[in-house]
């Protein structure tokens, strides 16, 4: 058995060692995304705008994209309404994402600079400074509950690209999906404690307010995401 002093989470190296330790994660996973660079980069615009359709679909979602975003110059949203696909400050934020999900596939998961990436990826969403360039810049709020969901459905819409490539075979789908699967979950934790530390500061009643109990409605609904699209696989 493996004694782990659990103030040594809070660490942030100490964290991600325990958490690829304890779901799996190796340098095989690490070259199973990396070889699915060829099957996600193309993929890549499309799933961006996918996921900006859904994300102006909502109300609730869709009002993060109003106020001016850091480093974009170009004219700025008043209302909702005015929100599209097609809006110059949508296509700003579509290139972060795009940029991300091509990391996935490309970053050194040896190197701690990655997992710090993805730590502050989950940090900024908080509100509070997670990259240099937000210093001094109003805060970017959003709740864990669409930050959870967002991950399960760009995962949903990932492994149904793989699933359904004709040119993978049904055992490098296996291996690409059960890497996509481990940093996926590694990733939502790594929204999750910001998260949660602040559950802790200020407690808060109610799944949709409560970061805590809005994080085991995000990590449920992964779950059933991936076994179901792994059952179709297993079927086929």
């Amino acid at each position: 058995m493996q004694i782990i002093d659990e103030a040594s989470l809070n660490d942030l190296p100490a964290r991600v060692e325990y958490l690829k330790e304890f779901i799996g994660f190796t340098a095989e996973d690490a070259a199973a995304l990396h070889a699915a660079k060829p099957v996600v980069a193309p993929l890549v615009p499309t799933i961006v705008d996918t996921v900006y359709e859904k994300l102006l679909s909502f109300s609730v979602t869709a009002k993060a994209f109003v106020p001016r975003q850091t480093g974009y110059q170009g004219a700025i949203p008043t209302k909702l309404a005015d929100l599209s696909a097609d809006h110059p400050q949508i296509k700003f934020r579509k290139d972060f994402l795009a940029r991300y999900l091509v990391k996935l596939v490309t970053m050194d998961y040896d190197k701690m600079a990655s997992w710090e990436y993805l730590d502050k990826v989950g940090l900024m969403h908080t509100g509070h400074m997670g990259f240099a360039h937000r210093e001094k810049k109003p805060p970017l709020r959003v709740e864990y509950i669409h930050c959870g969901i967002l991950l399960g459905y760009v995962e949903d819409i990932v492994v149904n690209a793989v699933l359904t490539h004709p040119d993978l075979d049904n055992q490098t789908k296996t291996v690409v999906l059960r890497a996509l699967n481990k940093i996926v979950w590694i990733q939502n934790d790594l929204f999750a404690r910001h998260y949660l530390a602040e559950a802790e500061a200020k407690p808060k009643f109610g799944v949709l307010s409560n970061p805590a109990l809005a994080a085991a409605v995000g990590a449920g609904t992964l779950a059933l995401t991936f076994a179901f699209q792994y059952f179709r696989l297993a079927r086929s």
